[in-house]
């Protein structure tokens, strides 16, 4: 995309990241950004914005693990944390409760969405019991990968439909960003 944030790109006149938040925030208690570097360009949101707590830019396993511990920290009652990538601006409306039914239903630990054959580890439910296991598999184990930690648990994988559109579409090049403003323009006639 050209360096810089990608869920700061505009779509339909808005950040991806609006979009995005417009999809969540309905679904959650409370919301907040995981990012590095300058919290400031995120102002405009107003969402606490919460860096990695494992160093080294570390991926998205990373921010699950931010999200955990910051829930722990400013949400005690939560029990669950969901993740979702900045980049997809068409995240299901029954993203969240889809997936906490998936609990119930496969008797799993933890669950990820899926659509169109592909798993999506980074659209994830996660007990923030699991926060310190985490954080030794991050640290000790150096696991950086989401589907490598997840493989030590019970995990419910959740499909979605990925037509007449994927609701985990990412806007990660100039061109996805294209095809989502025809994908939007389309929605609205």
């Amino acid at each position: 995309m050209g360096g810089g944030d990608k869920c700061l790109r505009l779509l339909a006149g808005q950040p991806i990241l609006a979009h995005v938040i417009s999809r969540v925030r309905p679904q959650v208690d409370a919301l907040v950004i995981n990012a590095n570097g300058d919290s400031s360009r995120f102002d405009d949101f107003a969402l606490p914005v919460v860096a990695d707590v494992i160093e080294g830019f570390a991926g998205p396993l990373a921010g699950v693990l931010s999200g955990m511990a910051w829930a722990k920290a400013h949400a005690p009652n939560c029990s669950h944390v969901v993740t979702a990538p900045t980049d997809a601006p068409f995240l299901p409306a029954d993203l969240v409760g889809r997936l906490v039914a998936a609990l119930d239903e496969q008797g799993a630990e933890l669950a990820c969405a899926a659509s169109g054959g592909r798993t999506h580890p980074v659209c994830g439910l996660w007990p923030v019991a699991l926060e310190d296991e985490l954080r030794q598999a991050m640290e000790r184990d150096d696991i950086r990968k989401v589907d490598v930690w997840t493989a030590r648990y019970r995990l419910a994988q959740v499909d979605w439909p990925s037509e007449p559109l994927d609701p985990f579409f990412n806007a990660n090049r100039p061109e996805d960003l294209a095809m989502a403003e025809t994908m939007i323009a389309a929605a609205a006639r």
